[in-house]
């Protein structure tokens, strides 16, 4: 009889368990009605004032030189094809900036082999040539 009831208890458990999970039946998930608030917009990136001032004259033969391997532009009449198609990118100044400065995936920083005002003056070019941002 000891064994009869602990058996009895073990079968009722799977049978219960097993009827939850019944095949047909009704999954529900957490989901809200509605949404309080808003996300706040990201912060739009600034340009130091350092980098502001930019000659894009100057900035393409430095583009030619130090950039064009990678990058396609066709106003530099480059093709490279490692980094971004800029005609196709159009960055914005201070998405330029950044780049060239800080590096990105392939794409290393400028920051040590050209002086604030290459840097600056590069970053003004390809805004110009593509009519970025």
């Amino acid at each position: 009889m000891r064994r009869v009831i602990p058996l009895s208890l073990l079968a009722a458990l799977a049978l219960l368990g097993a009827a939850c999970g019944v095949p047909g039946g009704e999954i529900t998930s957490a989901t809200p009605d509605t949404v309080v608030g808003t996300v706040p917009a990201a912060p739009k990136p600034t340009v130091p004032p350092e980098y502001e001032n930019g000659d894009p004259a100057a900035g393409k033969a430095i583009f030619t030189d130090k950039c064009g391997a990678c990058h396609t532009l066709a106003d530099a009449g480059t093709s490279g094809t490692i980094g971004p198609n800029l005609d196709d990118a159009k960055p914005d100044l201070a998405l330029a900036i950044d780049r060239l400065t800080n590096g990105k995936g392939l794409m290393p920083s400028f920051k040590g082999q050209l002086t604030t005002k290459q840097i600056a003056d590069v970053a003004a070019y390809v805004v110009q040539a593509t009519s970025g941002g």
